[in-house]
């Protein structure tokens, strides 16, 4: 988890380059956080931030 938005963002998008999945930017609380979209639930708390998605992907 980041307090930085860009730090975050800039996380996600290396992230999602390198795993070549979607990756999802969220924050929860104060802080924000990425995970692989696919591990999100819609039952957890997390406000979505952005989504990312692999160059190539659209």
């Amino acid at each position: 988890m980041a307090h930085d938005l860009s730090l975050a963002q800039s996380h996600a998008f290396h992230l999602c380059n390198d795993l070549m999945v979607p990756i999802t930017l969220f924050k929860s609380g104060n802080e924000f956080g990425v995970l692989p979209s696919d591990e999100l639930d819609e039952e957890d708390d997390l406000e979505i931030v952005h989504e990312y998605f692999p160059r190539g992907s659209h």
